[in-house]
This record gives structure tokens, sequence and C-alpha cells, in this order.
């Protein structure tokens, strides 16, 4: 396998890794390539995939606090289509551009 298809290959699977499950379980994934790989644009596809995953469950948080204000439904539901879409959008990314990592709009960088 050459550098480029195991970068293509290494970078979808830590921004699929969220369709794997809706639980911490699929953060997992993109923490174990990070600790395995070497090649520094995985490493950092890894990383952002990690922040989205974060993010998600701080906002899923606060949103769901909202539930009581009303807004929070329409704020989940947003969510939810958020984290179905923008993951899809970062495979492709990294598909036709593995030597860029993918950086999702609107999050908080925790690593």
């Amino acid at each position: 396998m050459d550098d480029f298809s195991q970068r293509k290959l290494l970078s979808a699977a830590c921004h699929g890794a969220i369709f794997f499950s809706s639980t911490i379980v699929s953060i997992g994934i993109p923490i174990a390539i990070l600790v395995v790989s070497d090649d520094p644009v995985v490493k950092e596809n890894a990383k952002e995939s990690i922040n989205f995953h974060i993010n998600l469950y701080i906002y899923g948080i606060i949103f769901a606090l909202l539930i009581l204000v009303a807004i929070g439904i329409p704020l989940l539901i947003l969510l939810a289509i958020a984290s179905f879409l923008l993951p899809i959008i970062a495979i492709v990314r990294v598909a036709t551009d593995p030597q860029k990592p993918y950086r999702y709009p609107f999050i908080l960088r925790v690593l």
C-alpha cells in the first residue's frame, strides 16, 4: 500500500468513525490512529476528528438542556444533521486531496 492510499484510508477512517457508533466508543478509532500513525497529515485529521467528536458531545449536552426553553429540539435536529453531513464532506475532501488535512467549520479546537 503506497503512502497516498494509506493516508486516504486512515484519514477517512478517522472522519468516518462517527458512523460506527454514536457513543464514546467511536472516538477510540481516531485516538488509536493518532497514536499509531507517523504521518503528520493523518495525525492532523485524527486530531480534527477528535475535536469534532468532543464538540458534538458538548453541543448535545447544551442543546439537551435547552429543551426546557423549547429551542433545544430544533437545535438538536440541526446537530444531528450536521453530525451526519460534515463527516461525509470530510471523507470526500480527504479522499480527493490527501495532502491537506480537513478542518471542520464552527468547532472549538481542544487538541
